[in-house]
């Protein structure tokens, strides 16, 4: 079974890497630039996983992944925060807004498609 996986990223040079990072793994790649757009493509698709940046137009990554860890049909998403605010208590910020982990930027190339298998395989064992 190819899993979904979301990236949430406005950047595009930011977004590129992470296709590329990921590319190889057979993933379906949907991507979203916003956060109003990041609730609409999951509402509609229902990834597998979410890679969701803080830092985002109309809705902040933070914001979103509260609304979806609210939404009863979306809450078992695993999400990885991706910020490049590596400040003391981001990481807090981000586990309590509700997601699962948090990578810092610039992301680890050798580190995030680990974490993506590995989180996906944890969840499908749920």
């Amino acid at each position: 079974m190819q899993h979904k996986v979301l990236i949430v990223e406005d950047n595009p040079m930011n977004m590129r890497l992470i296709e590329m990072i990921l590319k190889s793994d057979d993933y379906l790649l949907l991507k979203a630039t916003d956060g109003e757009e990041a609730l609409a493509i999951a509402a509609i698709d229902h990834p597998d996983l979410v890679l969701m940046d803080i830092r985002l137009p109309k809705i902040n990554g933070l914001e979103v992944a509260k609304r979806l860890k609210q939404n009863a049909q979306l809450s078992h998403i695993p999400i990885i925060a991706l910020t490049a605010h590596a400040m003391k208590g981001d990481m807090e910020k981000a586990i309590e807004a509700g997601c699962d982990s948090y990578v810092s930027k610039p992301i680890d190339t050798r580190q995030l498609p680990k974490m993506v298998a590995d989180m996906l395989s944890a969840h499908q064992r749920k």
